[in-house]
């Protein structure tokens, strides 16, 4: 699978996902600016099954290479970003992983339950980054949602949404109608977007080289066993990269920044 293919069907299954993202998108568009992506992300469990390394196959299959690793011990995260070998147009990807070793034996249960719960063909397959919660025929409990929200945020998005891109990011290097981060930031909110403040509306700075900032998660209606509620989807992220002592344009991600980047999704009301 070529890695355009492979991002065209994550963007059609995130927009439908996201229609917020799709609102951003246009926005731009009709200000005349072609809308680069700046990388994706995905998240998953430690389960070998279904890690990091597992769901970056299709990548490495597609001309992708690992280049960083990052840690954060506050969330109880492992990640690893990688970036096309020869095409440096083509966004990176980002995939972090929960280790769940590090929370309660209840918390290991669910993760176990429903990684058990994904058909075997669909485990060894390049499939899998594509299926969103993969467990066919079974509704989630909103019930286990909010149990394991209470232990991690990210746990429970990971148990609602399953595999597709958690979210994707305008580069903000490519835009031409902004003079930076902070610009983009006010246009967003102009349009009634609520920004991630976690940690500042931007995290990072020009001189640690990236600037980052996301529009949070949209509230979409999701039919759990209990009935239908509004909970948090997937959000857009803007990224603005700068260069080092050499010029080289940066092209990694800082973890103390990333770590409030994940809150994008965690559970609010509108």
């Amino acid at each position: 699978m070529k890695a355009q293919e492979i991002f065209s069907r994550l963007w059609k299954d995130y927009t439908h996902q996201t229609p917020d993202a799709q609102k951003v998108y246009d926005l731009f568009v009709d200000r005349g600016e072609k809308v680069v992506n700046d990388h994706i992300a995905f998240r998953t469990f430690d389960d070998p099954r279904i890690d990091v390394d597992v769901l970056a196959s299709v990548f490495l299959k597609a001309g992708y290479e690992q280049k960083g690793e990052y840690t954060f011990e506050a969330k109880k995260l492992f990640a690893k970003h990688y970036e096309h070998k020869s095409d440096p147009e083509m966004p990176r990807v980002f995939i972090s992983q929960l280790l769940t070793k590090e929370f309660s034996a209840a918390l290991q249960k669910e993760v176990k339950s429903f990684v058990d719960a994904i058909p075997e063909d669909l485990l060894n397959s390049d499939e899998l980054v594509f299926s969103g919660r993969p467990q066919i025929g079974q509704k989630p409990s909103y019930n286990i949602y909010n149990q394991l929200r209470e232990e991690s945020e990210y746990a429970a998005w990971m148990y609602l949404y399953g595999f597709r891109a958690n979210h994707f990011t305008v580069s903000v290097n490519h835009l031409h109608t902004f003079k930076g981060i902070y610009e983009v930031n006010n246009f967003l909110k102009d349009n009634d977007f609520l920004m991630n403040d976690s940690g500042g509306e931007v995290k990072g700075s020009p001189e640690e080289l990236l600037e980052q900032s996301s529009i949070k998660a949209g509230i979409i209606d999701v039919l759990f066993e209990e009935g239908q509620f509004a909970v948090p989807s997937c959000y857009y992220e803007f990224s603005h990269r700068h260069p080092d002592a050499d010029g080289k344009i940066y092209s990694g991600f800082i973890a103390k920044s990333a770590d409030k980047i994940f809150e994008s999704t965690d559970f609010y009301k509108k």
